[in-house]
């Protein structure tokens, strides 16, 4: 098991199926290296042995490959307009159609593979029935993939990331769901989502939603939360976002000192 064969077959495998130059499936490509690195960054932080590490790689390349058909199909990552759950899509590709074995040779890690990918974008990780490894790599990724999340939606074309516009962000307001839900540090529903700023909000809960310590740190390093609450000006409820600031603020800084 070695991440390096795994990420040129990944290289192969885009540059034959998707047009690497359109921005969705370039935005994806990219986060999808980041996400590697974030995972490499933890697996140090937890001082895991070369296997785990390797294979917390081999899942940080892996855990988007559902996406790419999605930016194809739909034109969209918003699943709770299409329907579209690209996980589930990534473990078919993966594991019925077994492109895994172009990966990953030693079945013994499969189920670990496949338990983290299933399961990196759920809202809530249901550790029922897991084995430690499951539970581990579940929530290395689970943490790579929303730091990396903080970091493309500070960069990144909100259009591209979102199908929604800066206006649509800056010209409405968080609905009252959506502010209970981040008052009382949960993460946010898709479903709950109303309005341009309930889906920003919604990215910033994930904050709320991770695992390590470690995660928190770098999050605090990057100045991330600062940086996603200064992206846009709040021109219909600027006074609600500085509440919701001063509570994420108030987290983190928890998080840090525990």
């Amino acid at each position: 098991m070695n991440y390096d064969d795994a990420r040129k077959y990944f290289d192969k495998f885009l540059n034959q199926n998707f047009d690497i130059n359109n921005e969705k499936i370039s935005h994806k490509i990219n986060h999808t290296y980041n996400v590697v690195e974030n995972a490499k960054y933890l697996c140090k932080c937890l001082n895991l042995d070369e296997t785990n590490t390797q294979l917390a790689l081999i899942i940080a390349l892996l855990h988007d490959i559902g996406r790419f058909d999605q930016a194809k199909e739909m034109q969209t990552f918003r699943e709770d307009i299409t329907n579209f759950d690209h996980a589930t899509l990534g473990v078919k590709l993966l594991f019925e159609k077994g492109e895994i074995k172009n990966y990953v040779n030693d079945e013994q890690f499969y189920p670990i593979i496949e338990k983290a990918i299933a399961n990196h974008s759920k809202y809530i990780l249901d550790e029922t029935d897991m084995t430690d490894a499951e539970i581990l790599h579940c929530k290395i990724i689970r943490d790579a993939d929303k730091i990396d999340s903080f970091r493309a939606k500070i960069t990144d074309d909100i259009y591209t990331m979102a199908n929604i516009t800066k206006e649509d962000i800056e010209n409405s307001k968080v609905t009252e769901k959506v502010y209970n839900a981040f008052k009382e540090h949960k993460t946010i529903l898709s479903k709950d989502r109303q309005t341009g700023l309930d889906i920003w909000v919604s990215y910033i809960a994930f904050i709320y939603g991770l695992e390590f310590k470690d995660s928190y740190k770098l999050i605090n390093k990057n100045n991330y939360l600062n940086k996603l609450f200064n992206r846009f000006e709040y021109k219909v409820d600027n006074s609600t976002m500085e509440e919701l600031k001063k509570c994420a603020f108030e987290y983190l800084d928890n998080k840090l000192n525990q």
